[in-house]
């Protein structure tokens, strides 16, 4: 089985596959590009869920130098979920639908290079229990189904503790 780096690197490498493809879809293909910008937001929302749940309170809890990189790399799951609730919301006829998964592609792509650049080579070296981790993190993607709606007036981005399909 994979550790948990080598997971989340996967998950890298799939959704990076999955904005290409949106990318060489043609402008008429809405059906095409509103399943593979739905695809793109769960597979995302599962990632940074389980990024969230295990694996950055892991890299806080070994490595204080880690905590300005988890720090950052909350913040920017926040935006990033912001504009995966705001796609998932939308007809792929909008105005901006494309524009808005463009801008995720590039926004993830700058959060990758800083995970897989800074964070995990950090986690590598803090003697985490990568293997144990990566059950957990499958685990935990596993029963997300759905990507959650944006909650008005929730300052954090989160969905609610009971809300369905989360922890």
């Amino acid at each position: 089985m994979k550790d948990a780096i080598a997971l989340l690197k996967q998950d890298h490498a799939n959704v990076k596959a999955m904005f290409k493809e949106f990318e060489e879809l043609g402008e008429r293909a809405f059906t095409g590009k509103k399943k593979l910008a739905d695809k793109i937001c769960l597979e995302l929302s599962k990632h940074a869920t389980a990024e969230e749940e295990i694996f950055y309170p892991a890299m806080r809890a070994a490595s204080k130098e880690a905590e300005d990189l988890v720090d950052e790399a909350t913040v920017e799951h926040s935006t990033a979920k912001d504009l995966i609730a705001q796609i998932s919301e939308m007809d792929p006829h909008d105005d901006l639908f494309d524009a808005k998964v463009k801008v995720l592609g590039e926004y993830i792509e700058h959060h990758v290079k800083e995970e897989e650049g800074e964070m995990f080579p950090k986690a590598r070296q803090a003697g985490l229990d990568l293997q144990g981790m990566a059950r957990e993190i499958e685990a935990r993607k596993d029963e997300i189904e759905f990507v959650p709606p944006r909650m008005a007036g929730l300052t954090s981005g989160q969905p609610p503790a009971n809300w369905p399909g989360t922890r």
